[in-house]
């Protein structure tokens, strides 16, 4: 954890203020402070962000970004309605949920209120990764079972319990051993997964996939653990962008409570209207499908540290009764629960689960024509406004482009939009924005790589381009700031 520096002490080092500090100066303190071990989007040159605004971030010289990555401010960037929820209560009153506050029980009536029966009790806590830590003490406890069966490329969080059951983090650690008690199950991806569409045409997708589930579930009550739980993100977004194919949660959520197991949807980065058609993207695969433990995070306080776990009475009950009482000091405080009753307000004032579906079924239809066009793009997914972009090098092979994943990336950014890549071979390019992304934004995004594809048509990795002025690249208008620039004029 970073130390606070007071302005004196960062100039007894040799640095400016910190209301005045440099890029370079904010880089070196970071290195000091935080370490290398954080991660920084664009490592090489990374941005100095100092303030936002709905869809857009701005660099310290004012330069604007459009933001294609932040799933985090999900109703778009310091959105008024929010930050003045937060300021009105954090003004009177902040502290614990042991003392009765109006906030919390309407919050958590309004989450419940959009889940469907028997989800009707609402656990607060303050991120994502504790949402699904949580929701491992829960069906452990009310199953009596230790094992977890989770997907191949999953990640649900930093801490240890989670690690363990992230195979998209626990591979990358250098002699790291599986715990007997963790299961993983094939990405259930009919592109390039296991089993693949065009390998198994007019195949029950979904039923294939989940017979590797049952499997998993055999071998686990053999092995006299049993099944605790099977948890999978809705949709998987950092094992690259995965829409599961239909019947696959049907099948899944029959063999693992077949087997005395709960079934745990992990909604953290896509719940919330963010697939347009519904409120959870669990719902794409049928009404009928109801998870035992729904958890979530990120987009419920538009940035500010609030997340939820929602379970069944049964569930909770057996929480209860096993005599540990829960308890988390910040969880469900009256700002945190302030703050994500005005985002949901929001999502409902706007409509902005008409206006993901409206908006993501154009970005999926332009992303899908530059498929027509680019050897390169192997594979377009997505729903709503959570969208992935396969780069490959041969569409039979399905090579992955990841080189030319990675100069895309630092193309786009040159161009003013940020963009991210992910998967198991970083060839993904992923878009889940701020759901007040427009079509004139997707217009923008979507020219600037057509331009940047075109530069890779002929098969040579250019060399990385050096910055470019904010007004121009290439000798092209920059779109986005070009934009901004009018708009700040007008106003």
């Amino acid at each position: 954890m970073a130390s606070h520096k007071s302005p004196a002490s960062s100039a007894k080092q040799g640095l400016a203020p910190l209301e005045h500090m440099s890029k370079s100066d904010t880089i070196l303190l970071r290195k000091r402070l935080v370490g290398e071990s954080c991660k920084l989007f664009f490592r090489s040159d990374p941005l100095k962000i100092v303030r936002a605004e709905a869809q857009y971030m701005y660099d310290e010289q004012g330069r604007a970004y459009l933001d294609c990555i932040n799933n985090v401010s999900h109703v778009g960037h310091c959105q008024p309605d929010v930050v003045a929820a937060a300021s009105r209560q954090l003004a009177v009153l902040n502290t614990n949920n042991r003392f009765l506050h109006d906030n919390l029980v309407l919050c958590a009536q309004r989450i419940t209120d959009l889940m469907p029966e028997p989800l009707s009790v609402c656990f607060f806590v303050n991120s994502g990764s504790e949402a699904n830590d949580l929701a491992l003490r829960l069906a452990r406890t009310h199953t009596k079972h230790r094992d977890v069966i989770t997907l191949d490329d999953a990640y649900h969080g930093h801490l240890s319990s989670l690690i363990e059951i992230s195979p998209y983090k626990f591979k990358n650690i250098q002699n790291h051993k599986q715990a007997d008690w963790v299961h993983v199950a094939p990405v259930p991806d009919v592109y390039r997964g296991k089993y693949r569409e065009c390998d198994h045409p007019g195949e029950d997708m979904g039923a294939l996939y989940a017979e590797d589930v049952r499997r998993l579930c055999e071998k686990s009550t053999a092995g006299g653990g049993g099944v605790a739980c099977y948890i999978a993100e809705s949709l998987q977004s950092c094992g690259g962008q995965i829409i599961p194919p239909p019947n696959y949660l049907r099948e899944v959520f029959r063999h693992v409570r077949e087997a005395g197991g709960v079934c745990i949807c992990d909604e953290v980065q896509v719940g919330f209207g963010r697939v347009g058609s519904h409120w959870w993207a669990f719902q794409l695969q049928g009404d009928d499908i109801v998870p035992d433990i729904v958890t979530m995070g990120k987009p419920m306080g538009n940035g500010y540290p609030v997340a939820a776990v929602v379970t069944t009475r049964a569930v909770a009950d057996s929480f209860r009764a096993a005599g540990v009482e829960y308890f988390n000091t910040y969880g469900g405080n009256p700002v945190s629960c302030a703050v994500a009753n005005a985002v949901l307000q929001v999502i409902e004032d706007q409509n902005l689960l008409q206006h993901a579906k409206e908006v993501g079924d154009y970005l999926l239809a332009r992303c899908r024509e530059l498929q027509a066009r680019h050897s390169l793009i192997g594979d377009v997914r997505g729903v709503g406004l959570f969208v992935g972009i396969e780069l490959v090098t041969d569409r039979v092979t399905k090579q992955p482009a990841t080189a030319e994943a990675q100069h895309v990336l630092s193309r786009m950014k040159d161009e003013s939009i940020l963009l991210s890549s992910d998967g198991p071979d970083r060839n993904i390019l992923k878009l889940k924005p701020p759901m007040v992304f427009s079509k004139q934004n997707a217009d923008t995004f979507m020219a600037v790589l057509d331009q940047v594809l075109e530069e890779l048509d002929d098969g040579d990795l250019p060399d990385p381009v050096p910055e470019q002025p904010v007004s121009q690249t290439n000798g092209k208008t920059n779109g986005v700031n070009g934009h901004r620039r009018k708009s700040a004029a007008e106003a």
